[in-house]
């Protein structure tokens, strides 16, 4: 499913298109994708102007002039796509803007999602209430007080959203490689240092793959319609059996249902 860059990376190809323009009309193709779509929300949105885009955790945001802000989730393999010439089965919701511009949500599994919240009220929304820091600029400090007397393992502890907002799969493995930690350890014994090493790793490996286009798995792609290239990078996620740079061997183990993917070498 698209992670934390790609939405990262949607959300600044639609901020383009859509930043500071008039939204001129909007056709939702089907009641639903994840769940129903808010009764009102082509009403809500004709003749808005967007005030700005930015994202929170994998959610992406759409604030208008009139206090509502639309909330998107890309699902499994949801994108959005910007002035295609033809409209597709799986384009379920339609934007047009005052320039003539064109974008369409694309979601063929349905499970992405879209709702309107008051701007304002955005930190009380039930999905934005649990969540917890965004992963730039963590105290380590309190990341390793968070996990003070957890003996649940590290890994699936990265992906509780409580614990650290938008942080996936794919980069909670690279990040703990590039750390050195073992993925098994429990979070509870997890020293003050690795967690430095560890909050500067998260950081390091998002921001490059946000540069990199992020990670194409399955059905994603940018709004502008480019695949991302960090794959071709991965040091350990999805490379069971391959060679680790250190002379080890990546092995693969399934955490809380989720594959991870290690160096027993050299993360300890």
């Amino acid at each position: 499913m698209p992670e934390l860059p790609e939405v990262e990376i949607t959300v600044r190809g639609l901020a383009r298109v859509l930043e500071g323009r008039r939204i001129a009309s909007v056709e939702a193709r089907r009641p639903d994708l994840r769940r129903p779509l808010p009764p009102n929300l082509g009403q809500c949105l004709t003749g808005v102007r967007v005030t700005g885009l930015r994202r929170r955790a994998k959610y992406g945001l759409v604030d208008t002039d009139r206090g509502d802000t639309l909330v998107f989730h890309l699902g499994m393999s949801g994108h959005w796509r910007i002035d295609s010439t033809e409209i597709g089965k799986h384009d379920h919701f339609l934007i047009s803007t005052d320039e003539g511009r064109r974008i369409a949500l694309n979601d063929a599994r349905r499970f992405g999602s879209l709702d309107l919240v008051r701007t304002d009220q955005l930190g009380e929304w039930p999905q934005f209430g649990v969540l917890g820091p965004e992963p730039f600029g963590l105290d380590p400090r309190e990341l390793k007080r968070r996990q003070v007397g957890r003996s649940a393992a590290i890994k699936p502890l990265l992906l509780d959203q409580r614990i650290v907002a938008g942080l996936g799969n794919i980069y909670a493995c690279e990040a703990l490689y590039r750390a050195r930690i073992d993925p098994r350890r429990a979070g509870g014994s997890v020293s003050l240092e690795a967690f430095k090493r560890l909050v500067q790793a998260i950081e390091a490996v998002l921001d490059e793959a946000i540069s990199a286009g992020g990670s194409t798995l399955r059905d994603f792609a940018s709004p502008d319609g480019e695949l991302g290239y960090f794959t071709k990078t991965f040091a350990v996620y999805d490379r069971e059996g391959e060679p680790c740079a250190c002379g080890g061997t990546v092995k693969r183990i399934v955490q809380g249902g989720r594959s991870t993917f290690y160096c027993p070498r050299c993360q300890r």
